[in-house]
């Protein structure tokens, strides 16, 4: 199985990170993996589907369960889910992750840890070399958005406007020293080297601290963690017991996920 880890700290209260990041309706403004996420009514555990426009009208949709979540003596929390698609355009076939929330000097450890299967067989393992680093890039950047939010007040939307401009520019820049060398203009030899200069700039210059960056994120953990915590249902705190989480295709076929369906 694919496994992904990002983790950051964030400068805001627990209770005020855990709000922003279960509710269905602010979770996808700042997670750039979802377009919408919409709970199934009368489920429980509590059960979503979920789309993502992959390119404008193309829209690949899946299904998961919260398995449940709890809270520690230590303040900490962790949140469980299983997801998956039956759309035969997704990469990921099913998967396991959690997101753990953890008191440190300075705000909150955010992190989560996923772990997921391919379709596709043998085609599906080389796709993933591809889809695997810029899915966790996308984690990343989401979690980096997030934190600009909660300590920042820069909204989601806000935060993208940056990042594009921000890009843009950098893209200009790049774009003119290339075209100064290919032009022949300026001292022979000083072009490449200015070129080299500006690209690299371009590159390697830290985002404005208002942008959100991938690389603020820590994407390897320090210690190993697992795909998944360890089975909820022993916690007396326990909200949502995994052990009683129906089927990712039994909340298929109640939502139309993955078929083309929306509710």
């Amino acid at each position: 199985m694919a496994r992904i880890h990002v983790e950051t700290i964030i400068d805001a209260p627990l209770e005020r990170i855990w709000e922003f990041t279960q509710d269905p309706r602010r979770h996808p403004r700042w997670d750039a993996r979802f377009g919408r996420i919409d709970p199934v009514p009368g489920t429980e555990p509590a059960a979503f589907t979920y789309a993502t426009t992959v390119f404008p009208g193309v829209e690949i949709a899946g299904h998961g369960v919260h398995t449940g979540d709890r809270r520690d003596d230590t303040g900490g929390a962790v949140s469980a889910l299983r997801f998956g698609s039956s759309d035969w355009r997704s990469p990921i076939e099913s998967g396991t992750g959690y997101w753990r929330y953890v008191p440190v000097a300075g705000g909150v450890r955010f992190l989560t840890g996923y772990a997921y299967r391919t379709r596709w067989g043998l085609v599906g393992w080389a796709v993933d070399l591809v889809f695997g680093p810029v899915f966790g890039w996308a984690t990343a950047w989401s979690f980096d958005r997030l934190r600009l939010w909660l300590e920042h007040d820069v909204t989601p939307e806000r935060a993208l406007r940056h990042a594009v401009a921000e890009t843009t520019l950098r893209l200009i820049l790049v774009a003119g020293a290339v075209a100064t060398v290919t032009s022949g203009a300026g001292v022979p030899g000083i072009g490449w080297l200015f070129a080299l200069v500006i690209a690299g700039l371009a590159v390697f210059l830290p985002p404005h601290p208002r942008t959100p960056a991938a690389r603020r994120c820590r994407r390897r953990p320090a210690t190993p963690q697992p795909a998944e915590p360890p089975p909820l249902a022993c916690s007396p705190r326990v909200t949502a017991s995994r052990l009683a989480a129906p089927s990712l295709r039994a909340i298929a076929a109640r939502s139309g996920a993955g078929t083309g369906e929306r509710r």
